[in-house]
């Protein structure tokens, strides 16, 4: 079984997707290393990269061919300036020539040596092979699969032997959600002592503190931009951006100069009730409509899905307790980050595997548990608004028009949280004793439905509203 971190189930990137974007770009870095302790770097000539199934199919939409130049080139993901990236590709067309590993120039081009073949590979719907022809002639390669949430891996699901062997460590190694509470019991412990007690073991608390901050304030400034930028998302769909009214509308006079400041703001913002849901969705549209256009996002767990927890963050902050601080916040990440793993060891968080329900759905999930435990609920009510926010979202297609993360992808974020905020209401009126169906049952189900489910409505845009709506009509 896998050891996955917090900061597995929450990674800094670049959108607008985990999977079909940051997946791609950390597969390509991985090939250079690859490369390099391989003693194949200095005789490299020539570059090809083979996109299949998923990655193929909307991986223009996606920005797939955009992420593998960037990763050949050496940029890192977490730390790119997002607004060199347009100057950075539009140089490689006009030369001809990419920086492998940001060094070695060779010739490339980006129409013909990217090749998309819609064909799936047996092991996983997103594959893609990189290929180097080396001077003497010799031609070497490796496939990689990107199996969502930016999570890489080759041959198999499964991670490292030192990944294992680390998670053999845990104090507390969980698959499933009978397991987690089995802990909780045992320690008299909440969901997420337990899970920071896991994380100690792997780093100390202050690095656990200062990476949680850094995540939080990436949601954070990715808000915030999201409600600061008007005009219209990129890609050809013409979708104009909405948080920035939406923002106008709701923020009141009072000044401001960061996002620090802004979120103070927001706070001291008399809020009526009909206006929460509008505050929520207005968090959630900024976060997917910056992730659209290439910004930095925090994958939570996939790129896609990735305004729903920040989203569900903000109305605890803004809404249920004005004098949260960074425990909060922590509590909120390591509860989410735990419910997102066991989604992940027991089904999947890959539209391409499982549709949306395993992008959105899970986030709901996350979102519906870390919120119920801030709330003052006990870790059986935790669980059981992780399967309410869930059990909602079964079935749940992906079928992006236009193979962009836009629609409906960017509304889906906002459904998502609101369903999280639900879920977690539900479990606070309830008793678990009476809950009739359990996490982990859920879960299994949900897997189950992935398998089921037809592939043409797996991230494919062959299925649903991406054949169903012209693009000429948008």
């Amino acid at each position: 079984m896998e050891c996955i971190s917090v900061f597995d189930m929450l990674k800094i990137g670049v959108g607008p997707s985990s999977s079909h974007t940051l997946g791609p770009w950390r597969a390509a870095e991985q090939w250079v290393n690859e490369l390099k302790s391989n003693n194949h770097f200095n005789s490299v000539t020539i570059v090809k990269v083979y996109l299949y199934g998923s990655l193929s199919l909307t991986g223009k939409g996606h920005a797939t061919d955009i992420a593998v130049i960037m990763g050949l080139i050496g940029s890192d993901p977490e730390t790119v300036p997002t607004e060199t990236i347009d100057p950075t590709l539009e140089n490689l067309k006009k030369s001809g020539q990419l920086a492998l590993g940001g060094i070695r120039k060779i010739p490339f081009s980006f129409d013909d040596d990217i090749v998309f073949k819609k064909e799936f590979l047996p092991f996983h719907a997103n594959g893609m092979c990189f290929e180097a022809q080396l001077e003497d002639g010799k031609t070497v390669s490796e496939t990689f699969y990107s199996i969502g949430g930016g999570f890489v891996v080759k041959k198999d699901l499964s991670h490292s032997k030192e990944n294992k062997a680390v998670f053999k460590t845990f104090p507390c190694p969980i698959k499933t959600g009978d397991e987690l509470l089995g802990y909780c019991e045992t320690k008299i412990a909440s969901i997420s002592e337990v899970v920071l007690e896991n994380e100690l073991s792997l780093r100390p608390t202050t690095e656990i503190d200062s990476e949680l901050r850094r995540i939080w304030n990436t949601m954070l400034e990715c808000m915030y931009l999201g409600c600061h930028t008007e005009g219209t998302l990129p890609g050809g769909l013409n979708v104009r951006r909405r948080a920035f009214e939406m923002h106008q509308k709701l923020k009141g006079e009072l000044p401001y100069a960061n996002p620090q400041e802004w979120l103070e703001v927001i706070r001291k913002t008399r809020v009526k009730f009909r206006q929460i849901l509008k505050w929520v969705s207005c968090f959630a549209l900024s976060v997917n409509e910056v992730n659209a256009s290439l910004g930095r996002v925090v994958t939570a767990p996939t790129n896609g899905s990735a305004g729903v927890i920040p989203a569900v963050l903000m109305y605890y902050m803004v809404i249920e307790n004005h004098k949260a601080n960074f425990e909060h916040i922590k509590t909120f990440l390591l509860v989410a980050g735990e419910i997102g793993s066991i989604f992940k060891k027991g089904a999947t968080i890959s539209a391409a595997m499982g549709g949306c329900q395993a992008e959105i759905g899970v986030s709901s999930a996350m979102a519906a548990g870390a919120l119920t435990e801030l709330l003052g609920g006990s870790p059986e009510q935790v669980l059981m608004a992780a399967e309410i926010a869930m059990e909602h979202h079964l079935g749940l297609t992906c079928d992006p028009i236009g193979g962009l993360v836009q629609v409906p992808c960017i509304e889906r974020n906002s459904m998502g949280a609101i369903k999280a905020i639900n879920a977690a209401e539900l479990a606070l009126d309830s008793d678990p004793k009476d809950a009739k169906v359990p996490l982990d049952k859920v879960v299994s189900t949900m897997w189950e439905t992935a398998k089921d489910m037809n592939t043409k409505y797996k991230e494919t845009s062959e299925g649903g509203l991406a054949v169903g709506v012209f693009l000429s009509d948008c």
